[in-house]
Order: C-alpha cells, then structure tokens, then sequence
C-alpha cells in the first residue's frame, strides 16, 4: 500500500496468522477489536444513564451477534448475483463483505426486543449505542485498509493511497463502476481517496464529542442516538459519494440514500425532543433521576454486597476447617528474606548487654 503524497509505503498483508492451517485476517480482528472496545465503554458507562449491567449485559452481547447477522445480510442481499450459484460462500467473511448499516439495523431490532424482555430502558440504552457504535467502527474500518477495500475515485489529495489490490479491483470492476456512474474518474494507474480512512477518522472524532455530550450535556434519553443519527449520516453521505464500491440497486448508491434519511431522521426528532424537554421544563426527568432507576441501581449494590458477603464467610469457613494451610501462606512472608527478621540477632545481643 502506497500513500505517494506523504512518502509511506507499507506492506499490507491480509492475513495475520495461521491456526492448525486457518488462516486468521486482520479484517476479522480489527473488527471483534472494535466490538469489545464498545462493549467495554457500554458496560464502564451504564450507571451513568441508570441501568443495571446485570440486566443489560444479554440484551449487549445479543445486539452484537445480531450486527454480524445483520452487516452480512444486508451485504448478501445486495450482492446477490455473486452469491446466488455459490451459496456456501455467504459464510465466508474472512476477507470482507460486512455492511455497516445492515449491522446497525440488526443490533438495533435485536437490542430492542432483549431489551424489553429483560425490562431495560431501551433509550439510555441506545445513548451508550451511539458512541458504542462510532468506537466499533472507527477501529473496524481499519479492517478494511488490510483488504485494500472501501476506497474512491481518483485523487491528487494529501492522503491518496494506490496498492496491488486496488488496481486489480478497478481492472477487473472498470466496466461495472462506471456502468452506473459516467462521470466517475477511475484510473488503476493513479492514486485513490481512502474512504475508510476518512470514516474512521469521522467516527472516532463523533465517539469523542458523544462521548462528551453523555457525560456532560445529555437533556433527554435518545438524545446520543439522534446524535448518532445526524453525526454519522453526514459524514456517510458525503463519504459514501467518493466511493466506487458502493453497494448499488441500480443507479442508486444505497447507503448514501440510507445515510441521508438518518440524517434527516435525526435533525427532525432532535428538534422535537429538545422542544418537548424546553416546555417541560424540571418536570422532565433523565430516566437515570427516576425513582424506578434508582431502586434498581440500589438493588444491584445490595446484590453486589451479598455476593461479596457470601465469598468473604466462605473463605473464613475455610481457613477455620484447615487453620495449618493458611499458616504455611504466612510463614514464608515472616520468613523471606527481605524480612526485617534478620536484624533481630543483632537487637537480641544489644538486650544481652542492656540487661548486663
């Protein structure tokens, strides 16, 4: 991989390892990476919008395996035609074929229907989702830059990137890109826009702000999401009409239509809601101010404590049955050899004259 404009070359290899003759990619990595980054910023941050971990954390790993499902599907479906004569190859996702939205959509349904069976709030929980999914796919869309994937029409920018892969994609999909598009300039033999690049650089900075507007400025639950909503559906939008590998139906570059509805969406039902917190007033209430929340919150603590209770009497009733072992744990700290015990002799003879 080649960025001519700032002088780096690098060798890209797909495949990170091999376990028992597997191949394991780095497309596959980078993306599980992103995944337990989110999960793990959901799981640090859920008191904070009232929830109980205990209780979410189903409705958490759910939403995740339904992403998969779904950024799969959604790409499978729009790419029918390759998969139609050879349908064992749909599970073969070691080296791309996974649609953002379609696993934003996945998670979403999923989420929300575990969501509900467990009886967490869906809407706080879709604000820690907002910057969850901004962090999953800032690092994911790295996956894409070991497959040499997701990139643009020709460029003379600062960050044009050219590689082996790019240019043999654009020999062999010239006909079909531009079938679709006439005024689209692609030219294996010059540099390309890194579309992921500009992504993931879009989606950590939207993490970052989120991030932020959670901690500090959130007025109503669903607010992050919306954010989410318009954040994302920008930069998409614009991002996506850079590309030649969109997924198509027909003329229309589906994820660019779909981005601009989010964004759409997201303007619409930001205004209404901070219109309805502004007439509303004090008598609107976070749900993490509710009573309902916070009994929930205080019952987890008094479960927590219980659960520690319980551990602490279990290892008291065993050092009572075998007093000898807890002994032998403590005898070689007296006994080691960075022990002051050494100097006792010493302490010994000078009582020995003292009492002389």
């Amino acid at each position: 991989m080649v960025f001519p404009f700032l002088g780096i070359d690098v060798t890209v290899d797909p495949t990170a390892f091999s376990v028992f003759g597997l191949d394991v990619q780095w497309y596959g990595i980078l993306i599980v990476c992103g995944m337990l980054l989110a999960m793990l910023f959901a799981f640090r941050n859920m008191r904070r919008v009232g929830i109980d971990s205990d209780r979410a954390i189903d409705a958490v790993i759910g939403g995740l395996i339904a992403a998969l499902i779904g950024a799969r599907a959604y790409y499978v479906i729009l790419n029918w035609d390759e998969y139609k004569d050879d349908l064992a190859s749909i599970f073969n996702t070691r080296e791309g074929g996974l649609a953002v939205l379609g696993g934003l959509i996945g998670a979403i349904i999923v989420g929300g229907i575990i969501c509900k069976i467990r009886k967490v709030k869906f809407l706080p929980m879709l604000d820690l989702c907002g910057v969850g999914f901004l962090i999953g796919q800032g690092i994911g869309r790295w996956g894409n830059f070991t497959n040499q994937e997701a990139f643009g029409k020709n460029t003379n920018c600062l960050f044009a990137m050219s590689g082996g892969r790019v240019q043999q994609w654009i020999a062999y999909n010239y006909n079909s890109v531009t079938q679709y598009d006439k005024d689209i300039t692609v030219d294996m033999n010059y540099p390309v826009h890194p579309c992921f690049l500009y992504e993931s650089a879009w989606c950590l900075l939207g993490a970052l702000l989120l991030g932020i507007t959670l901690k500090k400025w959130r007025k109503f639950d669903g607010q992050i999401i919306l954010m989410y909503m318009v954040w994302y559906g920008l930069g998409r939008f614009f991002i996506e009409s850079l590309r030649t590998d969109s997924l198509m139906i027909g003329s229309l570059r589906v994820s660019q239509g779909v981005a601009a509805l989010m964004f759409v969406m997201g303007v619409i039902l930001l205004i209404i809601n901070f219109a309805k917190v502004k007439r509303l007033g004090s008598d609107y209430k976070l749900y993490v101010d509710t009573k309902e929340s916070k009994q929930l919150l205080a019952e987890a603590d008094k479960r927590i404590a219980e659960e520690a209770a319980k551990k602490a009497a279990k290892k008291a009733a065993k050092a009572a049955k075998d007093p000898d072992a807890e002994a032998e744990k403590i005898v070689p700290e007296e006994t080691s050899e960075d022990s002051p015990a050494e100097d006792t002799p010493a302490e010994d003879t000078e009582t020995e004259k003292t009492e002389e």
